[in-house]
């Protein structure tokens, strides 16, 4: 079966032996009979096994021919497909370059037309009579005012909701009208069929009514001197579509046939150039001098001096030269700039308008350029105030603004150009702080937090400095901008800081973070650090004071429970460890408190208020400003009057003289030892002297209790 097989592949190849191909290739060629014939002419398994192999070289041949005629011709599909595509590109140019050059013909055609219809009335009328077949344009301008108007009240009975807004002026006329089919720009969904009626200054859209034959509702009035028309190349099955770019929007229709399609490109394209020769002549005429009547004689001989000297205003006034092509021109190209997102080129063109009219006077053609100019002028900056709305997407970082915000001060709008770039990087600042993720140590959220805040801060000034280098009043509205922005991140930090109940050394550390991040701003000239402070007094002072309690009530807790007894700490290890951490707390001849072996001359309960204590003057430090000296004061003398109130106190009722020797060596480690390295580094970090502390080491005695008493105040 597999010599079978093979035979057959082989009779679809090239190589093979001569006699062997014209054997396969007869057209009565049987693969069972020569398997046959070939068993039959074998001496045994060896000729076989040769035929066999024979046979499968030339199947394997064959193959790896037909291969390489599937890729050559696969090659040459790929190449054709190529040559197909460059021939309907240069045929789409081609068929571009006829239509404008035809739209040429026509404009000049119809100039001429126009200038022969102004020298002889008549002539319009004669030719429309011997040549019905005139092209579209010749025709209307050919036919009767009379005609025209009939044809628009016909168009405003057909139409409702369009009288108001489309009024009958002799000078209006319809050009155009049919059936379209509306598409969505965005996903080619079809939304509604509409009736098109193109008139010489303006198209109208109205949609038809469902019960009413022949009868539409106005849907949109588009003016002329705005509309862009835009041909969509065909893709099937969306084909015979034209876009007309109005700003802000755009709309998509479909023509019936491409045939229709042609027609309404060709006549829309015809129609606004008309509308701009005409307009262009209208200012031309406007523009001519208008020679002054000449005034009667008269007898009068101050008469003659007043006229010479009004006369001579008038000599120097200069005529606007208007009819430049580039001013002709300008409100489309503003529009076209605008469409295409040019902001750049649409702020040019208004420079190089302003330059031009800068010493010219106003004439009333001046005026109605102005107009113009300026609505497309407001277009424009609300295109840009879009672009730096928080809407927009905020990724891209402060430099993502600097083209629309150097545009808008170009046009003169510096100070909103201000407020919506501190909108926008607020926005954005707002939004990088609420992805963060809160993880699960604090401190490490504070970095992040810290890093994400002032380095955006930072980005931000930067840019603001850049982009408003020559505006030195908008500096004031950014350290506004700063105080809010710090005041979110304050609100952010004591969240996550303060409101969790963190501890005093977390606190601390985390406030030690945001002071040197807040420091990265002097780079640029801006100290924010008086600002963070007065954000963050009052959860300081909450924190300190919180803190405060919590020592005090654990050293009335350990007082409840004093025996008066020496420490044993059992081995030289626990023993060096407070020496360590006596050391590290200031206390440097802590030695001479400890005893033979393991054993230290002090209560248990004093060596815990020691430690608790001076951690608690170092993290405070840590957290100190201005503000909060006399919090910080005071919460230290509160915390060591406990204490030394317990020695006064124990001193008075303790009857056993041993127990009153050890109180009293208690008692002088406190005021000699303890009280001035408390003093000592308060004024090391504070950077002056603190009397409270003075007088609170110098008294021998902090409170006078009655010998016989056996109570203490506290």
């Amino acid at each position: 079966r597999r010599l079978e097989v093979a035979a057959m592949a082989l009779a679809l190849g090239e190589g093979g032996g001569s006699r062997l191909r014209r054997q396969l290739e007869s057209g009565g060629f049987a693969a069972g009979e020569y398997v046959k014939q070939l068993s039959q002419q074998s001496d045994g398994d060896r000729d076989l096994q040769e035929h066999r192999q024979r046979i499968q070289a030339l199947s394997e041949e064959t193959a790896q021919s037909l291969k390489r005629n599937v890729y050559q011709n696969y090659r040459q599909f790929i190449e054709t497909a190529r040559e197909i595509s460059y021939l309907e590109s240069e045929m789409y140019q081609l068929s571009h370059i006829l239509t404008e050059q035809k739209g040429i013909m026509e404009a000049v055609t119809q100039a001429l037309l126009l200038q022969a219809d102004r020298d002889d009335p008549t002539l319009g009328a004669r030719r429309a009579a011997a040549d019905p077949f005139l092209p579209l344009s010749a025709k209307e301008t050919a036919a009767s005012d009379e005609g025209r108007q009939r044809t628009l009240t016909t168009l405003l009975e057909k139409v409702e909701g369009c009288r108001d807004l489309l009024p009958e002026s002799p000078g209006k006329y319809l050009v155009y009208n049919g059936d379209l089919v509306e598409y969505d720009a965005d996903h080619m969904a079809q939304i509604q069929r509409v009736h098109a009626f193109l008139m010489n200054d303006c198209l109208l859209v109205a949609t038809a009514l469902p019960n009413r034959r022949g009868a539409y509702r106005y849907d949109a009035l588009y003016p002329l001197d705005g509309l862009a028309v835009v041909n969509v190349k065909d893709n099937p099955p969306m084909k015979d579509m034209f876009k007309l770019l109005m700003f802000p929007e755009s709309r998509i229709f479909q023509a019936e046939n491409a045939k229709i399609k042609k027609e309404w490109l060709e006549v829309l394209e015809e129609t606004k150039r008309n509308r701009a020769l005409s307009e262009k002549r209208r200012l031309e005429q406007e523009a001519l001098p208008r020679p002054a009547p000449t005034p009667p004689e008269s007898t009068n001989p101050f008469e003659e001096d007043e006229d010479e000297e009004e006369e001579e205003p008038s000599a120097e006034e200069e005529v606007v030269d208007l009819s430049l092509e580039w001013i002709q021109e300008l409100p489309e190209d503003l529009d076209v700039c605008i469409a295409q997102r040019d902001f750049e080129g649409a702020v040019d063109l208004l420079d190089k308008l302003n330059e031009y009219l800068g010493d010219k006077p106003v004439s009333q053609p001046v005026k109605e350029l102005r107009a113009k100019v300026d609505e497309r002028v407001r277009q424009l900056t609300d295109v840009l105030v879009f672009e730096l709305s928080p809407d927009r997407s905020l990724r891209g970082g402060p430099r993502a603004t600097r083209r629309a915000v150097s545009q808008l001060i170009r046009l003169g709008q510096s100070t909103k150009a201000c407020e919506l770039f501190l909108k926008n990087r607020a926005a954005a600042v707002q939004t990088a702080i609420r992805q963060l993720r809160i993880e699960g140590a604090t401190l490490l959220y504070i970095h992040k937090l810290c890093h994400v805040f002032f380095t955006s801060l930072l980005e931000t000034a930067r840019e603001f400095e850049t982009d408003f280098a020559g505006n030195n009043g908008c500096y004031s509205a950014f350290v506004v901008w700063a105080r809010s922005s710090m005041r979110m991140f304050v609100d952010a930090f004591s969240k996550q800081v303060f409101d969790s109940k963190e501890s005093l050394s977390t606190a601390a550390e985390c406030v030690k973070v945001a002071k040197e991040h807040c420091k990265q701003l002097s780079e640029i000239g801006l100290d924010l650090t008086f600002i963070i402070h007065a954000l963050l007094v009052k959860d300081i002072k909450g924190a300190l004071q919180s803190y405060k309690d919590i020592i005090i009530e654990a050293t009335k807790h350990r007082n409840s429970e004093e025996m008066w007894r020496k420490m044993n700490l059992m081995t030289p290890e626990a023993l060096g460890k407070l020496r360590e951490e006596m050391r590290s707390c200031g206390v440097g001849n802590f030695d001479q408190y400890t005893g033979d072996d393991c054993w230290v001359n002090l209560s248990y309960t004093v060596v815990a208020f020691t430690k608790q204590t001076m951690a608690f003057l170092e993290e405070a430090l840590k957290l100190y400003f201005p503000e909060l000296h006399m919090v910080l004061l005071e919460s230290l003398v509160e915390i060591i009057l406990v204490a030394v109130q317990h020695v006064d106190y124990s001193l008075r009722c303790e009857q056993d003289p041993e127990k009153k020797a050890f109180i009293r060596q208690n008692a002088s480690f406190l005021y000699e030892t303890v009280l001035p390295v408390v003093e000592k580094r308060f004024e090391e970090g504070v950077g002056k002297p603190a009397k409270q502390l003075q007088d609170l080491r110098n008294a021998s005695r902090l409170m006078r209790v009655n010998p016989e008493s056996t109570t203490s105040v506290v």
